[in-house]
This record gives structure tokens, C-alpha cells and sequence, in this order.
């Protein structure tokens, strides 16, 4: 059976997005996926808090840390057979970075080339209302023009039980501004969803063959 590829496209801004994209694409190693950590561009050079040297630090911090990981192309879209998207919120919406790549899929999505992939996404916010769903929600929006197939963890393991877990959507860590905040659950939680993202990408797979 061919193997199947899995991308973890994110943006993260202080480190905590980063943690879960990092723990999924390790996941989905050990799920026995293919796989290609990928962020995305940082648009400014500029933090978006000015006058707070603390968050600054740490943003500039994070960003120095990541420099070695590759940032996301159309290719790593085209070669995927599963993509996970992570993103900090931004008023419920995702981080302009993450959303300006999306914005560059289009001589992808013109030749069909998103079609029938499969999708899932997890978030962080500062704070516990800070928009995780609608933000994750707000992604989706882009899958279903692609015609691609949108995979959340639901309500399906006992890790979604958890009390600082249980985001049907996608997971969703709670920061409080601080920098790599993620808790334990999330972690479990993000190992979980990027199994089942391969799981329904390989049973995919599995159909297609078998079609041949």
C-alpha cells in the first residue's frame, strides 16, 4: 500500500501553536505516515503588541527558533494526501500569514489539484473565549471550495474528555499569552486527531487501489 503523506502547514506567532504542530507531525510519523512540518511566512518584521518588550521577546525568540523549518509551499499541497493546519486566532479568525498562503492556492485549486484531500485543524487563543471555533470554522470555509474532505476528532476518544481538551472542531490550546503554554491534554489530544487524519487518509488510499 502506498504510503500516505501527510503535511503540518501552521503559523505561530509565540511558540504555541508551533508545540502542537510539532507533537502532531510526530504523531503522524508513528501512525505511519509520511510527513512534512512546513510554517508559514512571517509577514512583518514588526511584533503586533508594540510596547510590550515581554510578548516582543518572545515572539522575536520563536521566530529565531524556527528558522531552520521550511517554510510551506503549493508543492508540500500537491504532494499531500492529508494536510493539518494550525493557526493562531485573530479576533476568530486566522493568522494573516496562515490565510495569505491560502490565498496563494488558487492555480492549485483551478486544476482540481485540492480535490478529495483530506483536511484538519487546531487553533490557539490567549484566552479561553477567544474565538478557537469560529476560527477553525473560519478555515473550513476554504476546504469546502476545494472540495476537500474536512476531518475533526469529534467526540470519538476519551482523550475529548479531558477537562482542559474536548474541541470537537480541532483541538484548541489556551496560551495566556505565554509562550509554549500547551497543556498535557492538548498534546494527547492533537496525537490523537493527527492519527485520525491518517487513519481516513489511508482508508482513502486503501479505496482508490482497490478501485484500480
Amino acid at each position: 500500500m502506498t504510503t500516505t503523506k501527510l503535511a503540518v502547514i501552521y503559523y505561530s506567532s509565540q511558540g504555541n501553536v508551533h508545540k502542537l504542530a510539532a507533537a502532531a507531525a510526530a504523531a503522524g510519523e508513528k501512525a505511519g505516515a509520511e510527513v512534512r512540518l512546513r510554517r508559514t511566512a512571517e509577514l512583518t518584521t514588526e511584533s503586533i503588541v508594540p510596547g510590550n518588550d515581554t510578548w516582543n521577546q518572545v515572539w522575536a525568540d520563536h521566530l529565531e527558533s524556527v528558522k531552520d523549518i521550511p517554510e510551506a509551499t503549493l508543492e508540500d499541497l500537491e504532494w499531500a494526501d492529508a494536510v493539518m493546519w494550525g493557526t493562531s486566532g485573530r479576533y476568530g479568525l486566522p493568522a494573516a500569514s496562515l490565510k495569505q498562503f491560502i490565498d496563494l492556492t488558487l492555480p492549485l485549486h483551478m486544476k482540481r489539484g485540492l480535490v478529495n484531500k483530506v483536511m484538519s485543524s487546531f487553533t490557539s487563543t490567549a484566552t479561553l473565549h477567544g474565538g478557537q471555533e469560529s476560527t477553525i470554522l473560519a478555515l473550513n470555509n476554504a476546504f469546502y471550495h476545494w472540495g476537500a474532505l474536512i476531518v475533526p476528532p469529534g467526540v470519538a476518544d476519551d482523550i475529548q474528555l479531558a477537562p482542559t481538551n474536548g474541541n470537537p472542531y480541532g483541538v484548541s490550546s489556551v496560551s495566556r499569552n505565554q509562550g509554549g503554554n500547551v497543556d498535557d491534554d492538548n498534546l494527547a489530544a492533537i496525537e490523537y486527531q493527527a492519527r485520525r487524519t491518517v487513519e481516513i487518509a489511508d482508508l482513502l488510499n486503501r479505496g482508490r487501489q482497490s478501485l484500480r
